[in-house]
């Protein structure tokens, strides 16, 4: 075997592109000194030369992990293929940590990088919410408390962010009968490029952090710590990324679909993972662009959003919320997609209402394009904008609530089974409705002025999330373990992770809930000992470790299954999806040898002689 195989350092992947960051960060940082010291102005300034180095830092991270290699070949002239031959001498989970042009191998790079923010940002909560157990301050100080709790919501969305794109990635594909994703080399850069941006993110925390909170509101934001701009920058990148792989999942949708696969034929979950691309192509720039507008007025004095200098802080909020709430449904769409998708193998029953299920999903991106500003009903907007925001938010209500009725339906008189699979994904059907029955106090003007920075927002928006992502995301993540692993899970442990984390969410959500009717507010440190918060916030406390604990537990059962689950069979579900009838593991190039056609409709479960897809394989026919 050769050096350059045996030595990580050396080889392009990800402790090059750390190597590569660490040199570009230096060089920003003394290219800008050097300029100031030729301006004969005091040539240190922590600020300009810790930006200009951390956004070096980015691209010196993406030419090491060799992100541009293929292009740079091309600006040459010279070829390269379509997948890169992979050295049978270099053990295969070392391609994890290399830049790969296989949607199945990104997936998985996207699913492990959300998994690790899911742990950052769910230990910054464990310690915040430790101080909150009881009245007074016991374990961090306000700055690194407001810090804290900021960065446990940006990680958060950026985890769950790169877990829509692992479910994206890696299905998509397979659902729709393509060979890879239209742009491979783009899909790979949009991955890699979240690394850097996660990396400045949490090293705001040791940079001074920042007091705003997640959203990052001015004028606060435009006096924070240093800390603050290394927040902007990371946020930026991330964004980035979101918007590369959108696209590239809306073109891989529209023109790589099987034959016979009409719009009305795709398996549910693609219809979620395309109006949720939609939204992230199409919105995404807006947060890119209020946090660009901040980093500008700090860095260069501008007055966006300074009043002294003919600014206003209220546009902010809206180039913010304009993206961000629509992001709520980039964060639950694919969820949903997930139910409906789960349903009908473990019901042994067509999905009730496919068309309005597929249709409905499109109607959420567009309506929620029109709802932002009821985020906004306390901020001094225009009085006369409230009441048509009100009615759009309630409106969202309508293609979400037929997602529910198709749910019952699906489920009415099923012959119905217990995995773990089906656990997740009835439980996400019970949390998100707690979600969406706790949203409509928020969406009417006269309570939201009572409910609004108060506990009972973080309680529903944290419904919405679990119910919306978190439980969804276990769901599919359990259903595809034999497929993408060849092996089985333990459902011992298994269910072991959804009864501890079930009953955990619901008194964590409850409970905060409860405390925010009664007064506490959101963001807060402390708390007068005679408001009677300190018991309802020490079960608050003690479900965040136990949902903390039965993560570990999933990772557990999933690490250890890799080796000693047993050997799943080719289809452990009895699915009508085409991904199941290909080998496992699943050739490099999905279909290229497995083609097929669709002959029918996906979720015709339990109807006799009823057939979805035809495959030809060897000459010979097999149907799901």
């Amino acid at each position: 075997m050769s050096k350059q195989n045996t030595s990580w350092f050396t080889a392009p992947g990800f402790f090059r592109g750390i190597l590569y960051q660490s040199a570009g960060l230096l060089l920003g940082m003394g290219f800008v000194t050097l300029v100031r010291w030729l301006l004969q102005v005091p040539a240190w300034k922590a600020e300009p030369a810790w930006v200009f180095g951390a956004f070096l830092g980015v691209i010196g991270f993406m030419v090491g992990v060799g992100a541009f290699t293929d292009w740079f070949r091309w600006a040459k002239g010279e070829s390269t293929p379509d997948h890169h031959d992979w050295d049978p001498n270099i053990p295969r989970w070392v391609r994890y940590f290399r830049f790969t042009l296989d949607h199945k191998v990104i997936g998985i790079q996207y699913f492990v990088t959300s998994v690790l923010l899911l742990g950052i940002a769910g230990t910054f909560a464990l310690i915040f919410r430790t101080e909150l157990a009881a009245a007074g301050l016991q374990v961090v100080e306000l700055n690194m408390f407001n810090t804290l709790i900021g960065l446990h919501g940006m990680v958060m969305i950026a985890a769950i962010l790169l877990g829509v794109a692992a479910m994206a990635n890696y299905l998509v594909p397979l659902l729709i009968g393509a060979s890879d994703m239209a742009f491979p080399r783009l899909n790979a850069f949009a991955f890699w490029i979240n690394v850097p941006g996660a990396i400045w993110v949490v090293s705001s925390l040791f940079l001074g952090g920042f007091d705003t909170g997640w959203t990052a509101y001015p004028p606060l934001s435009a006096r924070a710590p240093l800390g603050m701009q290394l927040f902007f920058l990371g946020v930026y990148f991330i964004g980035f990324s979101s918007i590369l792989g959108s696209l590239n999942i809306i073109v891989t949708t529209i023109r790589m679909r099987a034959p016979g696969m009409t719009f009305f034929r795709m398996p549910i979950f693609v219809f979620a993972a395309l109006a949720t691309a939609i939204i992230g192509l199409t919105a995404t720039q807006l947060i890119g662009l209020s946090f660009q507008m901040v980093m500008f007025q700090r860095l260069f004095g501008m007055g966006f959003f300074d009043p002294d200098k003919g600014g206003n802080v209220i546009l902010f909020q809206h180039l913010f919320w304009f993206y961000s709430h629509p992001a709520v449904y980039v964060f639950i769409l694919p969820g949903l997609g997930i139910i409906s998708e789960l349903l009908p193998p473990f019901v042994r029953k067509p999905l009730f209402g496919y068309k309005w299920i597929a249709v409905s999903s499109l109607a959420i991106a567009l309506v929620g394009f029109f709802v932002w500003a009821h985020h906004m009903f306390t901020s001094g907007m225009e009085e006369y904008l409230r009441v048509p925001f009100m009615y759009s938010t309630m409106l969202v209500a309508v293609p979400t609530g037929i997602k529910f009725f198709s749910w019952v339906g699906t489920l009415w008189r099923g012959k119905i089974s217990f995995p773990t699979p089906m656990l997740f994904t009835l439980g996400a059907i019970t949390i998100f409705l707690l979600g969406g029955l706790t949203g409509p106090p928020n969406a009417t003007v006269a309570t939201d002025l009572h409910l609004h920075d108060t506990y009972w927002i973080v309680g529903h928006f944290h419904a919405t999330m679990f119910g919306g992502f978190v439980f969804p995301f276990f769901a599919a993540v359990y259903y595809w373990y034999p497929k993408v692993t060849g092996r089985m899970y333990s459902e011992k442990l298994g269910k072991l992770h959804f009864w501890l984390m079930l009953p955990a969410f619901y008194l964590q959500s409850l409970g905060q809930m409860r405390v925010g009717l009664l007064g506490m507010r959101r963001r807060i440190a402390d708390y007068d000992p005679a408001l009677n918060f300190d018991f309802t916030q020490l079960l608050i406390t003690i479900a965040g470790f136990v949902i903390f604990i039965s993560v570990l537990v999933a990772l557990y059962n999933l690490w250890r299954s890799l080796k000693h689950g047993p050997q799943a069979g080719p289809n452990p579900w009895n699915s009508r999806s085409p991904e199941w009838l290909l080998p496992t593991p699943i050739p490099e190039h999905n279909y290229a040898d497995h083609p097929f056609q669709v002959v029918g409709e996906p979720y015709d479960y339990g109807l006799e002689g009823s057939v979805y897809v035809e495959m030809t394989h060897h000459k010979d026919n097999h149907h799901a």
